[in-house]
């Protein structure tokens, strides 16, 4: 593996209160993890807070990133938030807008653009009480909205084509950490089902079919995929989505770095 290169797991929020799946998670994945990502809801249903579950990442030794989504909290809430992450010690975190809830209506108080606003100022009004934050922002294979080249670090949609996701770094200019995103296919019908619910996202045939006839096959190919964005020099690390395939994916990376 690439020196300097940073590898970025997503782990599983629990549905449930209780964070021993979280503690496994963190223990399989701590070999070959630089950091870990952990989501807000993104599915839509309830999970333990974010900001909880990357406490208890700091808490075993690993490095956490935080999302928080605009969906789901109003301003008042987000400044809670804020406060609930200084307090633990949790100083990154990646703003996303979220997805369309299961049910209900969104509070539309915040935008992610507004966040790392109130973010800003929120530091400035506690100076001497917390660490520099740092905020992140997520982006499509697109061109960039000046606005968000205020955020410290970048994380790109997920991609399953190494030239596609070369062919937009180099269009684009951004002074902070760039990251690709790459997923762990667990099966074909997951991955036809990722392809109609986000149209952006295309997933080869060829991805489709080796996964349809080996469930591994998934765990390989976005190795792979990690490896080559690794080895192209032109992002700063990888967002891993390993999914129910974390074991595995952990397996196969800490071999790569064996070799």
């Amino acid at each position: 593996m690439s020196s300097g290169f940073e590898w970025i797991c997503e782990i599983e929020p629990p549905t449930k209160p209780d964070l021993m799946h979280v503690r496994h998670q963190i223990g399989v994945l701590g070999k070959v993890a630089s950091a870990y990502l952990i989501p807000d809801n993104h599915v839509g249903r309830a999970t333990v807070s974010s900001i909880a579950v990357a406490h208890e990442v700091d808490r075993m030794g690993g490095r956490s990133i935080a999302c928080l989504n605009a969906r789901d909290r109003n301003a008042l809430g987000f400044r809670r938030d804020l406060l609930t992450g200084a307090a633990y010690g949790v100083d990154e975190f990646l703003f996303v807008y979220g997805d369309a809830p299961v049910s209900g209506a969104r509070t539309d108080q915040l935008t992610v653009r507004s966040m790392i606003d109130d973010l800003r100022q929120f530091s400035q009004e506690h100076q001497g009480h917390a660490g520099r934050f740092r905020a992140g922002v997520t982006t499509r294979l697109q061109p960039l909205p000046s606005w968000k080249g205020a955020a410290d670090f970048l994380f790109v949609q997920v991609g399953f084509d190494l030239d596609q996701l070369l062919a937009w770094r180099d269009t684009v200019t951004f002074g902070g950490d760039v990251y690709a995103g790459v997923m762990v296919l667990p099966s074909a019908s997951m991955a036809r089902k990722l392809v109609a619910d986000i149209p952006q996202i295309t997933v080869p045939a060829d991805w489709i079919d080796a996964v349809e006839t080996d469930r591994l096959a998934g765990v390989e190919l976005a190795c792979e995929l990690a490896q080559g964005i690794a080895d192209s020099g032109a992002f700063d690390g990888v967002h891993l989505i390993p999914g129910v395939r974390y074991r595995e994916t952990a397996a196969l990376l800490e071999m790569q770095r064996l070799t």
